[in-house]
């Protein structure tokens, strides 16, 4: 079994209040949900959260397993869309696990196996003004697994499975069902008892666990197996608040709570995860000693860092209510042979640093702009650099899911310049300001989602930390 080399989360920065949820059907309800935005789907959540961990270790990654339980295609593989956005090597396997929310620990185990990349992305929702809608949240997790300078290693899982009817949604559906809360919490509740006792044959030393998360959908099972494990163990349990202040992820909520056991790990503790969904499984993990120095930006740093909209503007964004349609022809469908053949910059925002000059240009030229050398070009790509504003347009007239349309042309730190689309803009912007790239959808047609890259304002941790 391998360890985690990286790890990152994506909680995206929109909130929307319960209050104005609960509201809809005249009750009340307090605290606040993340909430993707126009252009975001589950795809793009989970580029958004493994680009870093990625970064520099493109060729290292054995596989890649995509969990979650709101797929943007059927039939088709979403996998390949993240596959080819990380620029990860051809010869390996992408692989999605199935619109089902056990897919999120199952990536985990399966990505140990071969120092492979689980990401775990979800958007969650239903009925309009409902108690999943309130209760739900958007996010993603990625966790990269090797053998060196890992950061925790995996001493121990074990699973357990039973078939029992406590949730379950119909293929194309957006509302799901449940069964009385109180029956899946015994059952929930006898499958972690197993899990313990499994893991106690296997010899693990359960009063030797220092902090542990429950993962799951039905908060009484997770507040009953969460007392159990607490007193089995006489560990801390993390993350509990999790499902209040950014809300319940579904595939993605074990990824956040395992982030949040590292994040607040210290070395050589052991940490317990526990996921609830259609059975029980445990991943035990012993903190590196060099833990502090290899963990980035905490999981918690990005909740204070968001920006509340109102309950109408989410049900436009996730087309439960039909807005406005632009007075503009409908634009053409993607073409799939121009996509396989510009994929590299499309997907990879890959361009070429010219060997003569070392101009870069984006996308990979024939000829050099500045030099006029022809075909001499080394691979270069943007995804994970800086840029800043070189000039920009603000069109209130084009059409836009979130008014007005920004449109900039930024150059990037490395070299090269990219005529782009601005999303998640706040507020005022100016030239020079620095901008990240970001994978985004760009528009839908006949089914076919035409992703692209766009740019965003850089978001300052510092400015979190001050939250």
């Amino acid at each position: 079994m391998t360890g985690i080399v990286r790890y990152h989360c994506y909680i995206p920065q929109y909130r929307l209040r319960r209050s104005e949820i609960a509201a809809a059907l005249g009750s009340n309800a307090s605290g606040e949900r993340s909430v993707a935005g126009y252009d975001e789907d589950t795809t793009t959540l989970a580029v958004a959260a493994a680009l870093s961990v990625v970064q520099g270790r493109e060729t290292s990654v054995g596989s890649l397993w995509l969990a979650t339980s709101d797929p943007v295609y059927a039939d088709k593989t979403n996998a390949t869309t993240v596959h080819a956005a990380l620029d990860l090597s051809p010869d390996i396997t992408a692989v999605d696990l199935g619109a089902n929310l056990r897919s999120g620990s199952m990536a985990l185990l399966a990505a140990a196996r071969d120092g492979g990349l689980a990401v775990l992305s979800d958007r969650r929702g239903g009925p309009v003004g409902g108690a999943d809608e309130r209760t739900g949240g958007d996010a993603s997790a990625a966790y990269l697994f090797g053998d060196d300078e890992t950061l925790a290693d995996i001493t121990h899982i074990a699973s357990a499975t039973a078939e029992f009817i406590d949730r379950w949604r119909a293929p194309g559906s957006t509302h799901a069902h449940t069964w009385e809360e109180r029956f899946g919490e015994q059952r929930y509740a006898e499958l972690a008892d197993q899990l313990l006792t499994t893991l106690d044959k296997q010899g693990v030393d359960l009063d030797g666990i220092d902090r542990f998360a429950v993962a799951g959908i039905n908060p009484r099972a997770v507040r009953t197996v969460g007392a159990a494990v607490g007193r089995r163990t006489g560990a801390s349990q993390q993350g509990a608040d999790l499902a209040e202040i950014v809300g319940n992820t579904g595939t993605a909520h074990a990824g956040l709570l395992l982030a949040d056991l590292l994040d607040a790990a210290d070395p050589g503790e052991r940490l317990l995860l526990v996921s609830l969904a259609d059975g029980a499984d445990a991943i035990i993990l012993q903190a590196a000693d060099t833990i502090a120095d290899l963990r980035g930006r905490p999981m918690r740093d990005q909740i204070g860092d968001g920006v509340t909209i109102n309950y109408p503007q989410y049900l436009l964004w996730r087309r439960r209510v039909e807005g406005e349609r632009p007075r503009r022809p409908e634009p053409d469908r993607p073409s799939a042979p121009y996509a396989w053949r510009n994929r590299r910059y499309k997907l990879s925002m890959a361009g070429g640093r010219c060997r003569g000059c070392g101009a870069v240009q984006y996308p990979l030229p024939t000829v050099c702009y500045r030099c006029h050398r022809a075909d001499e070009f080394d691979p270069v790509s943007a995804g994970t650099e800086n840029a800043r504003i070189v000039t920009f347009t603000v069109d209130r007239l084009a059409f836009s899911p979130s008014p007005p349309l920004v449109s900039a042309v930024v150059a990037f730190e490395g070299g090269g310049r990219l005529q782009c689309e601005l999303t998640d803009v706040r507020g005022p912007i100016k030239v020079g300001d620095e901008v990240v790239p970001t994978f985004r959808r760009g528009g839908t047609v006949d089914g076919i989602h035409n992703y692209v890259w766009k740019t965003c304002p850089h978001r300052d941790p510092s400015a979190n930390n001050e939250s």
